[in-house]
């Protein structure tokens, strides 16, 4: 899961969530937070994120922004779980580790626990599935796979990447130029994925051993991370921070199609009508980068290979799907997307 954030500068919606828990644990020193977003669909799934935060209110936004992400994901994918997140307060950059890490995992079980089931914790930045499996004991319940979701939300990043250039540009990848920001686990697996179907890869990194040693595998070139947003390129795929595109950057955005695994890519729904002015195709983050639940939900139900690929490759369905809908109603892409998940909302209050 991805690893960006957004600043506390956002003012909240204090009861945007269906509901917010803060944790404290006096003997640990424990302080979380639980977004349960919206259970419509189901119990609230979303990562338990462990680091450190300015302020706790910010801990708190960071929670209900995600959870809401989270919400938008599920019910665009199909998948029968509502948006929920938690994040743990960390007093440092360094991790807990031993019995201290053991500690907090059980007292934060303590309050997953008590949600009832309304929360389901996973991994994210900052946990590991033995952390997953520490809360477990608890009695709540967590999904602790032991499989990496990075190729997984790599693989459908990539579906949506070919959807979105079959849209705005016409063609397969053979030829098409492609900007990867972010060379992490997904960034990496994504180059991997567009280079074995021809595309002109260029990549970037805040680490520039990491960026050099992919571009050197792929044939690759390098280009600063600051600078890969407004390369001269087909493709621009951001996997690494969020809110990329912003109002005041819109017009320096030279990418015909955006589809990327990060969070957050436009910052306002203002920066996403500019680049829909501009002619700039961006996939919604949220449906292109759902590989990584879809992946979890199948080890949940026990899908085989087959079933799970055939699902991966559904998300660039359903971004065609998107983009028409859009392009035909005049929306932007992140709107008509939003919509889709409304309505699935909507249907499923009506069949409760």
């Amino acid at each position: 899961m991805s690893n960006d954030s957004r600043g506390s500068s956002v003012a909240p919606d204090l009861f945007g969530s269906e509901q917010v828990i803060t944790c404290r644990d006096d003997t640990t020193g424990l302080r979380a937070v639980i977004a349960i977003d919206n259970t419509t669909l189901g119990p609230g799934f979303g990562g338990t994120r462990w680091r450190p935060y300015a302020t706790p209110e910010e801990a708190v936004i960071e929670a209900q922004r995600l959870a809401a992400a989270m919400t938008l994901k599920h019910a665009c994918a199909d998948l029968p779980y509502g948006g929920a997140k938690s994040v743990i307060l960390a007093d440092s950059p360094a991790p807990l580790r031993g019995e201290e890490r053991r500690a907090a995992l059980l007292a934060f079980g303590e309050f997953v626990a008590r949600t009832n089931g309304a929360y389901i914790p996973g991994v994210d930045m900052g946990t590991t599935p033995e952390d997953m499996r520490i809360i477990e004991t608890r009695g709540g319940r967590a999904f602790c796979d032991e499989v990496d979701p990075g190729p997984y939300t790599a693989r459908g990043v990539y579906a949506a990447m070919r959807a979105g250039v079959r849209h705005a540009l016409g063609r397969d990848m053979a030829g098409v130029r492609v900007v990867v920001q972010g060379t992490g686990h997904v960034g990496a697996n994504l180059a991997r994925l567009a280079a074995t179907d021809g595309a002109v890869l260029s990549v970037a990194d805040i680490d520039a051993d990491r960026a050099q040693a992919l571009a050197e595998e792929l044939g690759a070139t390098v280009v600063d991370p600051h600078e890969a947003p407004y390369a001269d390129t087909d493709v621009f795929a951001p996997c690494a921070v969020a809110r990329v595109l912003t109002t005041a950057n819109a017009d320096r955005i030279r990418a015909r199609v955006v589809a990327g695994a990060a969070n957050d890519t436009l910052d306002s729904p203002e920066a996403g009508e500019a680049l829909r002015a501009a002619g700039v195709t961006v996939v919604p983050d949220f449906v292109a980068n759902a590989g990584g639940v879809i992946q979890v939900h199948a080890g949940v139900v026990g899908w085989d290979a087959d079933t799970l690929a055939s699902a991966l490759e559904r998300i660039g369905e359903r971004v065609e799907e998107i983009l028409t809908e859009a392009e035909h109603r005049g929306v932007t892409p992140d709107q008509a997307a939003r919509d889709r998940a409304a309505q699935r909302l909507a249907a499923a209050r009506k069949e409760h």
